[in-house]
Formats: C-alpha cells, structure tokens, sequence
C-alpha cells in the first residue's frame, strides 16, 4: 500500500509558515493558535524523519529539505485552490453567504429582506458565529466583522464607527425614582461586560465614562456579564444601566424598549463594523449589492443615533 501524504491541515500550516518564516504570522493567518501550528509542522518531521526549519532564537529558516518541499507543497496547495474556485463558480452567481457576530445579528437579521430585495436571483443565507470564518476556503463570500482589522488575506471596508452611552428599560428608571444626573446612576445597577474588562483595557467602560461625566464616586455596584449581546438583554428586562452600543441598541430605542440616558455624554466605542470580503472580488456585483445596501442602513444611522 503506497505511504500517505500528511494530512492537508499541517501542510496548510508547513506552506504558510514557510513562507512567512513565521509560526506566529502564520497562526494569525490561518486563525489557530503558535502552539497549534508548531505541533502541525512538528507532525509533518515526525512522520517524514526530516528536520523542515532551523529554529533560531527569533527567527526561523528552512532546511533544504524544508525549502524542496515548500515548493511542491505550494505549488499543490495552489493548483488545489483554483481547481475548487474552478468547481465553485458553476453556482456561485445564485448563492451568497454573509457571516456576522451573534450581537450583530440582532440588527442585521430583522433587515436581510431588504437585501434579498436587493439580489432578487442569489439565495442569501446568513450565518450567525462569534468566531472569525475563513473567508479563503469558499464557504463563506463575505463577512460584517466589528474590530480594527486588518484581516490577513481579505479586503476590508470600514463601514461604520460606534459611539457607547448609556441606556435602560423605561420600568427600570421609574423603579428607581428617576435618573435625572449622571451621578444618579452611581445607585443604579451598572451591567459589564466582561470581555471589556479582560480582552483590552482600552476599550470603553463605565469608569471612562464616568471620568466623561466628571463624576467620581464608587460605581462597582452590577452584574458583569460575559457577552454584549447579554448586556443588552438583561438591560432590557430591567436588571440595570448598560453602555449601549449605537448601533446595537437603536431599534430598542425607537421602540420604546431602551430609553437613552445622557445622550450628549458619549465615549468611542474604539472598534467598529467592518465589510470583508476576499482579495480581488471587490467588482463583484454580489458585493457590490451588499456594500450598497448597507451603506444605506448602517450609514443612516449617524453619530447621535442613540439619542432617540
């Protein structure tokens, strides 16, 4: 029985930290982490008994066995892409699959009828996932991520960018007699999210803004949550105050369900909503139609959006 090639995974991370002589790079490109490719790539010398990278203090370099196969390993790898291009483009004018985070979706999904309007003859699907979708293997043409970019391996728009501030349930104000003064909140119940505190301090939270507010005091008093999509939620079954992200919460807020406190006191949200999409498909007319629309959805809602 003729041996077997190493399995497609661990030469997607041999070919890629090959060729940016990196396993950092390489695991931001292929979306795993250091250690993950480093046990790929240790898998492929294992198995074939060579040694692929000389591994320096901070560097790497490939062997000249490493550099032989790199080049049979890219040249494959590639011919493999466009022959699945090739296969994919017999239907790809009648589908379209949009990705976006779980928070998102909130907003998007009550809107996608007008972007099926929009592309009458392509069947839109959407799939809701907070993890970052490979845009390069074909399952999914675009994506609305909420970050700073860049996206290795993709274009990216910026869309829009998000101001917070800070809003609650309409039963909420009146249970607790009002909240007329920003200091009036230092007795309300504050919602955090969690990953604000932990994934990067620079980010906007109630201790900003209260310094925005000029109010000092101890506003520690609240639930911390683990998601912003759960912020909201408990906000709006009355549990506390949450920063509201503009976007985010402005349906609640024309429907009564959220009410904007302090509208003139507002921090940068310090990310916003970008469109992805794949190297050179910028002309597509499926993009295009996408790009279009939102455009016309998200670019309507201005910067004091919140307000009400």
């Amino acid at each position: 029985m003729p041996a077997l090639p190493p399995p497609l995974q661990t030469l997607r991370a041999f070919e890629a930290t090959g060729r940016l002589l990196s396993m950092a790079l390489a695991a931001a490109e292929l979306n795993v982490t250091p250690g993950a490719v480093s046990r790929q790539i240790r898998t492929i010398e294992d198995d074939l008994g060579v040694r692929l990278f000389r591994r320096m203090t901070r560097s790497l370099a490939l062997t000249e066995e490493g550099a032989a196969l790199h080049q049979v390993v890219s040249r494959s790898l590639a011919e493999l892409t466009r022959e699945a291009e090739r296969l994919r483009a017999r239907d790809t004018s009648t589908r379209f699959t949009l990705t976006t985070s779980v928070s998102f979706s909130r907003w998007l999904a009550p809107r996608l009828a007008g972007l099926m309007q929009q592309m009458p003859e392509v069947d839109v699907r959407l799939d809701v996932s907070d993890i970052n979708v490979d845009l390069t293997d074909g399952r999914v043409d675009a994506a609305i991520r909420y970050g700073n970019g860049p996206y290795p391996g993709a274009a990216c728009e910026r869309l829009l960018d998000e101001t917070i501030a800070p809003v609650c349930a309409p039963d909420y104000r009146a249970r607790v007699g009002g909240i007329a003064t920003p200091a009036d909140l230092l007795a309300c119940n504050l919602i955090r999210e969690e990953r604000v505190l932990h994934d990067d301090r620079r980010l906007p939270n109630w201790e900003r803004w209260f310094a925005t507010a000029g109010v000092a005091g101890d506003h520690r008093k609240g639930p911390t949550l683990s998601h912003g999509s759960l912020v909201i939620e408990a906000a709006l079954r009355g549990e506390g105050v949450a920063l509201g992200r503009s976007v985010l919460v402005t349906d609640d807020i024309s429907a009564g369900r959220l009410v904007a406190l302090f509208p003139d006191i507002t921090l940068p949200a310090g990310r916003g909503y970008d469109l992805v999409y794949r190297d050179g498909e910028a002309d597509d007319p499926r993009i295009s139609a996408l790009r279009n629309w939102l455009r016309s959805e998200i670019l309507s809602i201005s910067a004091d959006t919140i307000s009400g």
